[in-house]
């Protein structure tokens, strides 16, 4: 429900633009127009998150938004696995804008989503807060056969069909690692740059869950393209 509020949110502030800009012309970028094709190289937009959910029903779409934007990637096989657990529009990516401490194996609109959240808000919190770039992204994993929890009864996890990622720390550039496990809490300069992680995170991914919400979540952030518009 709340991505659609979102969304018509952002139709309303659209119309009360042009209603305000009577008599002017009034020009827009690709990316705040709920029309135009989504390009990883544009900035993230009003629609963005969006279009980047529509992924989902175009895998060659997705594939070429990949390829356009210099992501270095495998297409995977199918995979299904159980009753519940699988793929079929898979990628490993080899090379993104920053590198990985394991390989990331991602549905397509996971691994668009990702590129966009390495350049505009992981790369960009460190530049602002830092003063440098984060030289790797390290995390937990993405695709697990597996319910939420681990649990032998209840809701299938996002990590079932590879749509899902925990992340877990950063390294930056002079070789110091923040991690959500020891620098979550606190008023310093790495508790503030994990904060303006996740609220840019929120922006691009439809489920964020931080250590604000759980014990389970204590030491990483899990992001994922899911059906739910969640932001904990």
């Amino acid at each position: 429900m709340m991505r659609y509020v979102r969304i018509t949110v952002a139709l309303l502030a659209l119309a009360c633009g042009f209603v305000l800009a009577v008599g002017f012309v009034v020009t827009l970028p690709d990316e705040d127009l709920p029309w135009t094709k989504l390009d990883l190289n544009d900035p993230v937009g009003a629609f963005t998150e969006m279009k980047l959910d529509a992924l989902s029903r175009n895998p060659d779409a997705c594939y070429a938004l990949l390829e356009d934007a210099g992501m270095e990637f495998s297409p995977l096989p199918p995979v299904e696995s159980g009753d519940f657990c699988g793929y079929d529009d898979g990628v490993e990516i080899e090379k993104s804008i920053t590198p990985y401490s394991a390989a990331v194996v991602a549905r397509c609109p996971l691994a668009a989503t990702l590129f966009l959240w390495e350049r505009d808000v992981v790369q960009a919190a460190a530049q602002e807060i830092y003063g440098q770039k984060v030289s790797r992204i390290g995390h937990y994993g993405t695709y697990a056969c597996r319910r939420v929890y681990g649990r032998p009864n209840g809701s299938i996890s996002e990590h079932a069909s590879a749509n899902a990622i925990d992340v877990a720390e950063f390294r930056l550039e002079d070789g110091r690692t923040v991690s959500l496990r020891s620098d979550w809490t606190g008023e310093d300069d790495d508790a503030e740059f994990l904060r303006e992680i996740r609220k840019g995170s929120c922006d691009l991914f439809q489920g964020v869950i931080s250590p604000d919400y759980n014990k389970a979540h204590e030491d990483h952030f899990h992001l994922d393209m899911g059906p739910y518009d969640f932001c904990r």
